[in-house]
């Protein structure tokens, strides 16, 4: 662990959350949780609280594993990215060119096709579910049963039209997913995603070897306080959509790899722009406060935008959550229908972001301004307006006085070469990023500036 793990305001705010944590297992009665804390590249923080098993009195750890449900949709869009990545397919390829089975009972004849973009946003226009109780009573169809009933089913909205949320339609992403990479679903994961991520206690398929670490999984408590062990389910056909199982420790690396530049070690597991792509809103919710990237829920909790999915089967509550600008990535994994890990994760991001941007990540850099570079200052103008350079707080800056607020409107002066600087500021201002030229006169003052391609000139006193 890096050496702000010996901060003492970081050590401070992991107690409080520890504390906190024990609280809601203790007061709410919980079977158990395992949770998590990731900074940038490193889970910083890992504790379990509970039990994963009561019966045995055994605790939950950073090891136990947790069925993690419908997070398994992000590894899926995942492998569709990395498909993608490779000319392997086209996110707006219909998903009947992967897979002849592909129909259904089209209410809209004049609705778009159905694409690989639709079916991983949730804007395919499916059911939510193949035609089976499987929620009530556990028994999932196969992959066979799915494809057949798939026939036999209506298309609820047009696609591309409203936000539906569907199981069913990640089941077929997976199908395209192993269609495409021509070996099963579970055999691509494996190979390509927790290989490489170095996931070893994650699995598509629960192996005998695992079933020694699984939590148990537990139904809300009766009158008596008791809680009936639920069973473990298998999703057959859903399996791209809910299947997966993992750790505290596991997901902690997927989370990095989520908030890295996409690579494991040496290898490129996803390029760093997939990623970027992958958490960008490409569905926007009425309300503009949420909405869906690639595979993954996008959200706004005040100023910050969190990334992430949370998951709910038999017994089983978990969620992921990161927010990419901070770097801070959240895990709460539980084994109980009460549990509330959707809320919980918001929370242990509210509590731990803060303190973690002041703690662990690096200061913006400064560049004081030059005692020389007062040369730089004074008043600039053109048929467009004026603009002023001056200092502001040791650093050189160009403002323009037509803002309603002038301050919004600073961009930091970067030096890169003699009479050259780089501007720098906030989302929304139209030069950042580019150029500012002095074109110095022989008498060492300014005979212009040229603002990306637009040119100044001094305005005399």
């Amino acid at each position: 662990m890096k050496s702000y793990a010996k901060s003492k305001e970081l050590q401070t705010s992991l107690k409080i959350l520890e504390a906190w944590a024990e609280e809601k297992v203790s007061r709410l009665r919980l079977p158990g949780m395992a949770a998590g804390i990731v900074y940038d590249k490193e889970l910083i923080w890992a504790k379990g609280f509970g039990f994963a098993d009561i019966e045995r009195q055994k605790p939950a750890t950073p090891k136990t594993i947790y069925r993690i449900a419908s997070i398994s949709k992000t590894f899926t869009a995942t492998a569709i990215m990395q498909l993608r990545d490779r000319g392997l397919l086209q996110l707006d390829d219909p998903v009947s060119k992967h897979l002849m089975w592909f129909k259904f009972k089209n209410r809209f004849p004049e609705a778009p096709t159905i694409t690989i973009r639709h079916l991983i946003t949730h804007t395919s226009g499916l059911p939510r579910e193949s035609p089976f109780s499987y929620w009530n009573d556990y028994n999932f169809p196969t992959r066979e049963e799915m494809i057949e009933c798939l026939q036999k089913q209506e298309n609820a909205y047009p696609a591309e039209t409203r936000f539906k949320y569907s199981n069913l339609a990640l089941a077929i992403a997976g199908e395209v997913v192993a269609k495409v990479a021509k070996q099963p679903y579970e055999k691509y994961i494996q190979e390509n995603i927790f290989d490489p991520l170095k996931m070893a206690s994650s699995s598509v398929n629960l192996p005998k070897s695992h079933m020694e670490r699984l939590a148990v999984p537990y139904d809300r408590p009766k009158a008596d306080g008791l809680r009936e062990i639920l069973p473990f389910t298998d999703s057959k056909g859903i399996t791209p959509a809910a299947n997966l199982s993992s750790t505290v420790e596991d997901l902690g690396r997927y989370i990095s790899f989520h908030l890295s530049d996409g690579k494991a070690g040496k290898n490129t597991v996803l390029k760093s722009s997939t990623l970027r792509e992958m958490h960008r809103i490409h569905w926007l919710y009425p309300s503009w406060k949420q909405g869906w990237g690639l595979g993954i829920r996008i959200y706004r909790d005040g100023e910050r935008t969190l990334c992430g999915h949370g998951g709910s089967v038999s017994g089983y509550r978990t969620k992921i959550l990161f927010a990419p600008a901070e770097k801070v990535g959240v895990i709460c994994l539980t084994n109980s229908e009460d549990a509330d890990p959707y809320t919980w994760g918001d929370q242990m991001m509210r509590m731990m972001a803060p303190t973690l941007a002041s703690v662990c990540a690096p200061p913006p850099p400064r560049f004081k301004a030059d005692p020389s570079w007062k040369k730089y200052t004074g008043t600039f103008h053109n048929s467009w307006g004026e603009v002023h350079v001056l200092f502001h707080k040791d650093e050189l800056v160009i403002m323009d006085p037509s803002y309603e607020n002038p301050f919004d409107s600073l961009m930091k002066l970067i030096p890169i070469a003699k009479d050259v600087f780089r501007m720098e500021g906030e989302d929304g201002q139209m030069s950042i990023g580019e150029r500012a030229v002095f074109d110095m006169g022989r008498d060492g003052k300014p005979k212009s500036l040229r603002i990306g391609a637009t040119y100044h000139y001094p305005v005399k006193p």
